[in-house]
């Protein structure tokens, strides 16, 4: 194709020089390396890294050692934005065109493409195919195509996007230019998806870990959420954090009550205005609010790094929407907490839902990923485990250190009797009636439960009916899913998801061997020791960290930028460690590009300076 520049894969060292001198990064994060002399050799790229994996990275890099101008196709405007402004603040040359720009300024950023001002170019897929566009893209010599969010072309993906399905056009449009697919969260079959739909062509693929060690999770029975949630915010000072709830009345209910009590928080939802929505996620990108709460359609392409933490006050509707969201703390590296509320009740409102539904392969669909995401509620096991599980990745140990299960193993207890019971009802409904029953009916029969289909069905015939009456149903309900999670009771697909007794089951009923079950989830109490040291911490002067976060944002506002876009939170941590009081002593500093130290070194090595007159130096252990 006319203007293409032949692939040329310039040596590993230029590659470290250029990620060190204009992104101010030490060293490349696992497989961007690889990635991008894949992509430079002119390959087809797959490549899946996990939230704050540096996808971003994986096509801005490359744009800068090779000719003509890389095409980055972007569902969130957003995201654009954010991204030409961190871009331009490193000293590249980038720019968007989305349907916030005035036409003057659409003119003015057409004609720089024309003349090749450009290295990078973000657009949305809905502008690719508007009429005149091909055309377009043949003019600026584009030599390079990324197309991020990938997974929004796969209707089994969790945001499926129509429009996506069109960018297989851009391959016939372009065909000597390579193209990389980068999504952040994608099942075998997504992944599969992608490739087909997007016409890869022998693509190399790469596959990073999807394991955020500096994320701790932990779930908490739901009881009182607002307190949880206030009792938490209020161990956090100033931290950014999102609370994802599963509607918008919620949502604006735990805003309101959090700025009832002082905190700075803000709803988001699709319920409100676009300029409202706009507001609200430019305040909290710029600092201003600190607290979001939100329903799910908020955070898709947020890239703001120092949201510290994650709050899902209802249960998610499966594990790929809850990695996703919960992937949005800590995306600097620095520790990070997501906690997430579960009640049984959430379980059974979503349930509900799932029965309206019209579509029953939808209905089965929906109903599989339910149980997948409460048997991650209510595991013992290590959550990181459970997490990385559900995507096929093996994670080596059996405690990971950073979940609320291997923290604080919950305690087990003689549960012999509680499964004999269950197991025995279950067997004994299933012979009175040849037909088996759900979870439900078979609590209802333990407890003695005086219901239409228990007479009508005369299942309060059978020896085991209300031979259960010293627990609640809750509790009964919560032994049958921990002996489906032990693999001794399986539960139908399709539209009456009934139990029946594996041959595990039916082996335990008959030799009556003990069994050990979990005690319930507990409120956590209250902490006697200080907590370990966390995967991803920086320690350092945090008096002077303050200082240096309010010059930041000075500078942030000045320039009308969110406060990350001058310096991470990661990079004024290691400022506030290391102490340099000259723009040299900044050299090799977390973050800080030739551009940015030129821009902000001096200004940044004055207040540590004049810091260091009245303070001493905090000593760090190596």
């Amino acid at each position: 194709m006319l203007g293409v520049v032949p692939p040329t894969v310039p040596p590993t060292d230029e590659l470290q020089l250029t990620l060190q001198t204009t992104f101010g990064y030490p060293e490349f994060r696992p497989l961007q390396r690889e990635i991008i002399e894949a992509s430079l050799a002119g390959r087809d790229v797959f490549a899946l890294l996990p939230t704050g994996g540096g996808k971003s990275m994986c096509y801005q890099l490359p744009a800068l050692h090779r000719g003509g101008l890389t095409l980055v196709v972007s569902p969130l405007i957003a995201l654009m934005k954010d991204q030409v402004d961190q871009l331009q603040a490193a000293g590249v040359a980038a720019t968007f065109l989305n349907s916030t720009l005035g036409e003057r300024e659409s003119r003015s950023r057409f004609a720089g493409l024309h003349r090749g001002e450009w290295r990078l170019l973000y657009v949305s897929p809905e502008r690719l195919m508007l009429d005149g566009w091909m055309e377009n893209l043949r003019a600026w010599n584009v030599s390079a195509l990324a197309i991020d969010e990938a997974h929004c072309i796969s209707e089994w993906g969790h945001d499926f996007r129509p429009e996506y399905r069109q960018l297989a056009q851009l391959r016939e449009a372009l065909p000597d230019i390579p193209v990389m697919a980068l999504t952040a969260t994608a099942t075998e079959r997504v992944r599969a998806d992608i490739v087909k739909h997007l016409r890869l062509r022998e693509p190399e693929i790469f596959v990073a870990s999807f394991n955020r060690p500096n994320i701790t999770y932990r779930v908490q029975p739901k009881d009182g959420p607002l307190n949880q949630i206030i009792e938490f915010v209020k161990k956090r000072g100033d931290e950014s954090g999102i609370v994802y709830c599963a509607t918008r009345a919620t949502a604006e209910r735990v805003a309101e009550s959090l700025s009832a009590r002082g905190f700075s928080a803000r709803a988001y939802h699709a319920g409100l205005t676009n300029k409202e929505r706009a507001e609200n996620q430019e305040l909290f990108l710029r600092d201003e609010t600190k607290i979001i709460c939100a329903t799910i359609a908020f955070g898709m392409g947020i890239n703001k790094p120092n949201v510290r933490w994650v709050i899902h006050y209802d249960l998610p509707k499966n594990i790929e929407g809850y990695y996703q969201e919960t992937g949005r703390a800590g995306r600097d590296g620095l520790p990070s907490d997501c906690l997430l509320l579960f009640s049984g009740g959430d379980a059974a409102k979503q349930t509900h839902f799932i029965e309206e539904m019209t579509d029953e392969h939808e209905r089965q669909v929906a109903r599989a990923q339910l149980r997948q995401m409460m048997h991650y509620a209510e595991t013992a096991a290590c959550r990181r485990r459970e997490l990385l599980g559900y995507f096929g990745e093996n994670f080596a140990t059996d405690n990971c250190g950073a979940c609320d299960n291997c923290l604080e193993p919950r305690e087990t207890y003689d549960g012999t009797l509680s499964a004999q019971k269950f197991l025995s009802c279950v067997y004994r409904v299933r012979q009175a009636s040849r037909f088996g029953v759900g979870l439900n009916h078979i609590v209802e029969v333990l407890t003695g439960a005086d219901t239409d289909k228990i007479r009508r069905w005369g299942h309060d015939k059978v020896s085991t009916y209300g031979i259960g009456a010293e627990m609640s149903r809750p509790q009964w309900a919560a032994v049958g899913r921990e002996l489906m999670r032990m693999g001794f009771l399986a539960q139908a697909e399709g539209e009456f998801p009934t139990l029946e007794l594996t041959a595990e089951g039916m082996e335990l009923l008959r030799t009556r061997r003990a069994v050990s079950l979990t005690k319930p989830m507990a409120l956590p109490k209250a902490r006697k020791l200080a907590p370990p040291p966390r995967e991803g911490d920086v320690a350092c002067d945090e008096i002077l960290f303050a200082r240096l976060r309010e010059l930041r944002k000075k500078l942030a506002d000045e320039r009308g930028v969110p406060a990350y876009v001058i310096f991470g939170d990661k990079t004024l941590r290691e400022l506030a460690r290391l102490y340099p009081a000259s723009e040299g002593e900044m050299e090799g500093v977390f973050g800080i590009g030739e551009k940015k130290r030129e821009q902000f070194g001096a200004i940044f090595a004055a207040a540590i300076a004049e810091f260091l007159k009245t303070n001493p130096r905090v000593k760090f252990e190596a």
